[in-house]
């Protein structure tokens, strides 16, 4: 757990949804394809002249009952086919920094998947122009501190990875790192190290998805093979002992994304979840949305579902779960310190009102 001269043990749990939708947040596990909510869908699939699958909202909802990974990325990736030019790309940004302002997240490192638009034409001149505009002005407007990755699909070649990235590089400036996305099974990290060595040569920082729902093995791959700082998922990793002591020694992060796991049906009920074991071994876990449009919640919808789904989870592991959160970003060591501050002021007052 993370420390602080707070004595949290004074805050009831009855007090933490109001703590928790107060509390400062960051957010680095949001796939912004994922964002695209229904509404926006059809606007964008309008003004492109695109005929949509689906009769209407309603219906577009009513298909987002996934059984497995597979199920949620074959609509994800027809949703995708809306997005044709810098303008599209810009308001599903827009779209996003708006709620994650409204959650009180400082800083998001937001997934794009490049692939996912070249694959259909779409130049990354126009994916990263309107990223580009949609964050100057949510660090102009709401005060949000924006890191972009790019994710290489691990159901494609590992040749086409290299090709993205060789393709990303004239936008090297915009990037923060490189991840890895998409179906994990049948495709282990040890597919893409010569891609995440490259992009590691550039600067790049490098997080991969791994024990969703692939083996602890894909944990060991990503943390050896791919050199990734922050394991994405990660939920598995508790079935591997050794796995656990070796994450828990390096402080690894663990990006943790209860509503998708629930939906994705890793896990059968909210109250199964593995968050907190994953806390109680130690672990740098935090929490994250994943593909919120599809998933049904935001970040603060995650806080307050997983603490009204398990009860062991009180003041202590909440605190625990947003420091994380800051001290697990790719961000300035003093914009960090400048959000914990604000995080301990909150606790701090929730502690004295008791």
């Amino acid at each position: 757990m993370a420390t602080t001269p707070i004595d949290l043990s004074r805050i009831p749990r009855s007090a933490l949804p109001a703590v928790l939708a107060a509390a400062p947040k960051a957010e680095l596990h949001l796939h912004i394809e994922g964002s695209l909510e229904p509404e926006l869908m059809f606007a964008l699939a309008q003004r492109n002249s695109i005929t949509l699958p689906y009769a209407d909202v309603d219906a577009v909802r009513r298909a987002y009952a996934f059984s497995n990974l597979q199920s949620f990325l074959d609509i994800y990736y027809a949703g995708a086919g809306v997005l044709q030019t810098a303008q599209d790309f810009e308001d599903l940004a827009w779209a996003y920094f708006e709620r994650a302002a409204a959650d009180k997240i400082r800083r998001a490192e937001i997934f794009f998947d490049p692939q996912t638009h070249t694959a259909r034409g779409i130049g990354l001149d126009l994916v990263m122009a309107g990223f580009a505009r949609a964050i100057a002005r949510a660090e102009r407007e709401l005060g949000l501190r924006v890191g972009l990755i790019a994710c290489f699909l691990r159901h494609l070649s590992e040749e086409d990875a290299l090709a993205t990235l060789e393709q990303l590089k004239p936008y090297r400036a915009q990037l923060l790192g490189v991840g890895l996305d998409s179906s994990e099974l049948g495709h282990p990290p040890e597919k893409f190290a010569r891609v995440f060595a490259e992009a590691g040569a550039l600067g790049l920082h490098r997080v991969a998805h791994a024990g969703e729902e692939g083996p602890p093995a894909y944990v060991w791959g990503a943390l050896d093979t791919l050199q990734a700082e922050r394991i994405d998922h990660g939920v598995r990793s508790l079935e591997d002992a050794a796995l656990v002591t070796e994450l828990r020694r390096r402080a690894t992060p663990l990006t943790v994304c209860p509503l998708s796991n629930l939906k994705l049906c890793v896990v059968k009920t909210l109250a199964e979840h593995p968050l907190p074991a994953l806390l109680g071994e130690g672990l740098k876990a935090m929490l994250n949305s994943d593909d919120p449009a599809y998933f049904g919640g935001y970040l603060g919808e995650n806080f307050q579902q997983c603490f009204a789904a398990m009860p062991a989870l009180g003041a202590a592991e909440a605190y625990t779960l947003l420091r994380n959160g800051f001290e697990a970003s790719f961000a300035p060591e003093a914009d960090k310190a400048r959000w914990i501050a604000e995080l301990d002021a909150v606790f701090a007052a929730a502690a004295a009102a008791g």
